[in-house]
C-alpha cells in the first residue's frame, strides 16, 4: 500500500493484527536514528573546534633558482649563413665547445685577406705618421734657427743704432764748437777792421781775418750737414731694426704655419691609424664569431635554425640549450589579496605534477607526498595573469626534492599560515575574508635590497 489516496484506508480497516504491520509500522528506528543524529552533532561540534591551518594555495611550475641556470637560446651577434653543424639535438656540450660554423653574407666582409690588407694599411699610415713627425721636428729646428738669427740681426742693428746715436752726440758737440769758433772769428774780424780804420792794422790783416771768418762759417755749415747725416743714420738704424723684426717674423710665422700643417696631418694620420687598428680588431673579433660556441655546460634541446645554407639575421635564435648544472626552484603565483600574507623565508608545501600525493590543506602534518620550500623572492609588480610571482627554493630542513623532476613541469603550492579553529575558517570562507595577517618570526614582508 502506497497510501497515496485521499481516503485513508488505514482509518477504516484495523491493521494491527497482521505480522507485516508490526514489522513495517513499528517506531524503534526513530530512537536509533535520533541517537545517531545526537552523536553526529556532538562529533561535528567537536570537529568545529579542531585546529585548522590557514593557507594560500597557488599554481606554478618548476624553474631554476638563478637566471643563468634557466633554458636559453644561443644567438649570433652577426648575420650569416649556416655552413656546418657539429652537434645533434640531445648532445651534451661543455663551455666553449663549437656548435656550428657560419659564413658571411655581407659583401664588405667577403675578402679572405681583409685582416692582412688592413694591417698593410696600418703600416703605411704609421710610416706616414713618422714622416710627418720628422717634418715637424725639422720645422721646429728651422724655427729655432730663425729665432737665433733674428736675435743676432737685432743685436747688430741695435749696435748700429747705438753708434749712430753716439755719432749724433759727437757731431752735436762739434757743431757747438763750430758755433763758438765762428763767434770768435766774427769778433776778431770786427776788431781788426776797427783797428784798420784807425790806422793801427794793415789791410792785409783785415783780409786774413775775413778769410778766416769765411772758413769758420764754412766749417759750421759742414758740421750742421754732418749732424743731419748722423741723425739720418739713427733713423736708418731704427728702420733696419723694424725691418729685421718684420722679415724674421714673416719667416718664423711661415715656418710655424708649415709646422702646424704638418702636425695636423700627423694627428690626422694617427687618427686614421687608430681607426684602422680598431677596424682590424673588429675584423679579428668578427672572424672568431664564425664559430658559435656553447656559453656553458648543458644539453642541446632543439636546433631552431636547421639545414645548411640557411641565412639568419643578427640576434636570431639558432639553438636552444639547457644548462646541466642548476638548482631547482618553483615559480608560483598568488592573488593580490593574498600577497601581504607571503613573507621572505616563509615555509611552503609543494606538490609536484606526476608525483603521488595525499593533500589535507588544513592539516599539513597528515599530508603525504608534499615537499618543503622556502620563499626567496617576491615580485614587486603584478604579472600579466593578474597575480604576483613568488620564487620558492628547496627547504634545507625538509626532505630533498625528487631528482627526476624537470624544469617546466607543474607544481601546486600551499603556503601555511596561522592555526585557527575550523568554525572560524568556515566563517571566514562564507564571508569571503582573507586569511589572518601575521608576521612569522624570521620572515620579511618586503624584498631584500642588495
Amino acid at each position: 500500500m502506497l497510501n497515496i489516496s485521499r481516503s485513508g484506508l488505514y482509518k477504516k480497516v484495523n491493521l494491527s493484527g497482521f505480522k507485516s504491520t508490526e514489522k513495517v509500522f513499528h517506531k524503534r528506528h526513530y530512537k536509533r536514528f535520533n541517537q545517531f543524529l545526537k552523536v553526529f552533532a556532538l562529533v561535528m561540534v567537536i570537529i568545529l573546534f579542531l585546529p585548522w591551518t590557514q593557507n594560500v594555495s597557488g599554481k606554478g611550475f618548476l624553474t631554476t633558482l638563478t637566471p643563468d641556470q634557466r633554458p636559453q637560446t644561443i644567438q649570433s651577434q652577426i648575420p650569416g649563413r649556416i655552413e656546418k653543424w657539429y652537434v645533434l639535438e640531445g648532445d651534451y656540450v661543455k663551455k666553449g665547445d663549437t656548435i656550428l660554423f657560419i659564413s658571411e653574407i655581407k659583401s664588405e666582409y667577403f675578402d679572405p685577406m681583409l685582416v692582412e690588407r688592413t694591417g698593410d694599411q696600418i703600416r703605411a699610415k704609421s710610416a706616414s705618421v713618422v714622416s710627418y713627425e720628422g717634418k715637424v721636428n725639422a720645422l721646429n729646428n728651422q724655427i729655432s734657427a730663425l729665432g737665433t738669427e733674428r736675435g743676432l740681426k737685432l743685436e747688430q742693428a741695435r749696435n748700429k743704432l747705438l753708434q749712430a746715436k753716439l755719432k749724433v752726440q759727437s757731431d752735436s758737440i762739434d757743431l757747438e764748437a763750430a758755433k763758438t769758433n765762428i763767434k770768435i772769428a766774427q769778433r776778431q774780424f770786427e776788431r781788426t777792421e776797427l783797428l784798420e780804420s784807425e790806422g793801427l792794422k794793415a789791410v792785409t790783416d783785415v783780409e786774413e781775418k775775413r778769410l778766416k771768418l769765411q772758413e769758420t762759417q764754412a766749417k759750421l755749415i759742414s758740421q750742421e750737414n754732418k749732424l743731419l747725416a748722423s741723425k739720418n743714420q739713427v733713423i736708418n738704424a731704427e728702420v733696419e731694426i723694424n725691418s729685421v723684426k718684420a722679415s724674421y717674423t714673416d719667416k718664423i710665422s711661415k715656418a710655424q704655419s708649415d709646422m702646424f700643417t704638418a702636425q695636423s696631418s700627423q694627428l690626422d694620420s694617427e687618427a686614421q691609424v687608430t681607426k684602422l687598428e680598431n677596424e682590424r680588431t673588429n675584423y679579428v673579433m668578427r672572424n672568431s664569431l664564425y664559430y658559435i660556441q656553447a656559453p656553458q655546460n648543458g644539453f642541446i634541446n632543439r636546433a631552431i635554425q636547421g639545414g645548411i645554407g640557411e641565412t639568419f639575421k643578427e640576434g636570431d635564435p639558432l639553438v636552444g640549450i639547457m644548462p646541466s648544472d642548476y638548482e631547482m626552484a618553483v615559480e608560483t603565483f598568488v592573488a593580490p589579496i593574498d600577497l601581504p600574507l607571503i613573507h621572505l623565508g616563509e615555509k611552503v608545501r609543494i606538490e609536484f605534477d606526476g608525483w603521488p600525493a595525499i593533500i589535507f590543506s588544513g592539516w599539513p602534518n597528515v599530508s603525504y607526498g608534499t615537499y618543503g620550500g622556502t620563499v626567496v623572492a617576491i615580485e614587486t609588480f603584478i604579472s600579466t595573469n593578474g597575480k604576483y610571482r613568488v620564487l620558492l627554493a628547496p627547504d634545507k630542513d625538509d626532505y630533498a626534492w625528487p631528482k627526476d623532476i624537470r624544469v617546466g613541469s607543474g607544481a601546486n603550492t600551499i603556503a601555511l599560515l596561522e592555526d585557527v579553529s575550523i568554525w572560524f575558517e568556515l566563517w571566514r570562507q562564507l564571508n569571503g575574508f582573507p586569511p589572518n595577517y601575521y608576521q612569522p618570526l624570521g620572515a620579511q614582508a618586503n624584498p631584500i635590497k642588495r
